[in-house]
């Protein structure tokens, strides 16, 4: 039987497991997909013991997707751009890093209409926005709490212009917005809310509703649901862990409204 895993801290509200579990019954693949509690300075010594073949890949998820740039691996092309990997890939005796989360907004946001974006938030979930959004769109503003990290998000854009602003900044001038921050960071926003005519992208699912997806759709807005990331992004490490080939269409479908309703019984 084959073996995957996320990694992270903390791990216990990760929906990965019942997710990627989901699928492999599906697909009929024998595997176990399981979650490990895992600290940036754990994270080498833990996939060196992780060498043997069982071990089919990892998603990585807070604080690993910057952690991992640390222990030289092979990092995908794009990933070492945004300096972002949310994914470990058997390789040999080894694993090489991607990003299945900038995959992810690629397809969420080819299915989108906009021209004002804000990003709230500047780790790697919203430098893989980041990514998918350069050249799609003129510029795009940051909202943040601190400026630590405005370099790191500027080599992420070729094409789109950056602006970064505070979080005290007005929402309603933005047809896009993509809250990538912790639990309750986002909350700030909510009092300068009073119309809300495009689509918020809410990275979080738990808890659900957050306070700012609340405020958008009470003012008319459009919410894409955490957990609509989270399978986007685990369709690709699903067929790229396991090597089988699915239609994405009826698989995102199923898993899905499984998790929906696994979420609401949790």
């Amino acid at each position: 039987m084959k073996r995957a895993a996320v990694l992270g801290s903390p791990i216990g509200h990760s929906l990965s497991p019942f997710i990627h579990n989901r699928a492999y019954e599906i697909l009929g693949f024998s595997g176990e997909y399981e979650k490990f509690d895992v600290k940036s300075e754990e994270l080498e010594t833990f996939i060196a013991r992780k060498s043997t073949d069982e071990w089919i890949g990892f998603s990585l998820t807070m604080p690993l997707k910057e952690s991992i740039f640390d222990l030289g691996l092979e990092i995908d092309k794009r990933a070492k751009k945004l300096r972002t990997a949310n994914t470990l890939l058997r390789d040999g005796n080894t694993f090489k890093a991607l990003s299945t989360d900038v995959l992810a907004f690629d397809r969420i946001l080819g299915q989108l209409e906009f021209t004002s974006v804000a990003i709230i938030g500047g780790g790697g979930t919203a430098r893989a926005a980041l990514g998918s959004l350069d050249g799609k769109v003129a510029a795009v503003t940051i909202l943040q709490r601190d400026n630590k990290r405005n370099e790191l998000l500027s080599a992420c854009v070729d094409s789109s212009h950056l602006t970064f602003a505070d979080m005290k900044t007005s929402l309603e001038s933005f047809d896009l917005v993509i809250s990538t921050t912790p639990s309750g960071v986002s909350d700030t926003f909510v009092p300068t809310i009073s119309s809300s005519t495009g689509t918020l992208i809410e990275v979080l699912y738990k808890p659900w509703p957050t306070s700012l997806a609340s405020a958008w759709v009470a003012n008319g807005g459009r919410v894409i649901h955490g957990l609509d990331l989270l399978v986007e992004q685990a369709l690709d490490q699903i067929t790229l862990m396991t090597n089988m080939r699915f239609d994405y269409e009826s698989m995102r479908e199923t898993l899905l409204a499984d998790v929906l309703t696994h979420n609401r019984g949790l």
